[in-house]
């Protein structure tokens, strides 16, 4: 919701035009946060009458190259952000302002529009592949290296001095380096 509404924002403007006061006098009457907002309202009123001044009911959306092209004249006329935003009908500086540090951040890809949200599913079902049936050989190697990964994995358990589950315990056969010799 928007903080100040069409008919007060057209009576501050009517109030400045009657020649009741400047911009930080009338600010502190109406009890406005800063006469900027004030001078911003003349301003659009001057340009584009007060039409201008009503909220827009639908978001307005922007091409890039739009975007690219107002961009461009800003940079070069060296007129303010408002000025610019008037001369190409935007709502507000503000909004050429935002294009502006997104350009100076992310360049010319900050500019053009970004999908929102999750991306959509894909309706095409991916093909699944049926699996090439292994050899024996790659079998074996594939086992070895399983074998190889879990006689690591108890090797690690015992260096860190934690007990060896059971199941693995009957499984593993015992090594020379790995045995408990008692000595006396």
């Amino acid at each position: 919701m928007a903080k100040y509404d069409d008919g007060f924002k057209r009576k501050v403007v009517e109030a400045y035009q009657n020649g009741e006061g400047g911009y930080r006098t009338l600010a502190q009457r109406f009890g406005i946060s800063h006469f900027s907002l004030v001078r911003k309202w003349v301003k659009i009123v001057e340009v584009r009458g007060f039409e201008a001044l009503q909220r827009r009911r639908t978001k307005q959306h922007y091409t890039s190259q739009f975007k690219q092209n107002v961009l461009h004249y800003y940079l070069n006329s060296g007129d303010s952000y408002l000025d610019v935003a008037l001369q190409y009908g935007l709502p507000s500086g503000d909004l050429l302002q935002i294009w502006h540090q997104k350009f100076l951040r992310e360049g010319i890809e900050g500019l053009s529009p970004k999908q929102k949200g999750r991306p959509s599913m894909s309706k095409k079902k991916k093909q699944i592949q049926p699996k090439k049936p292994m050899t024996r050989e790659q079998a074996l190697e594939q086992e070895n290296e399983l074998l190889r990964a879990e006689l690591a994995f108890i090797k690690k358990l015992r260096a860190l001095g934690m007990d060896v589950p059971e199941r693995l315990k009957n499984e593993m056969p015992e090594s020379s380096t790995n045995s408990e010799v008692s000595s006396d």
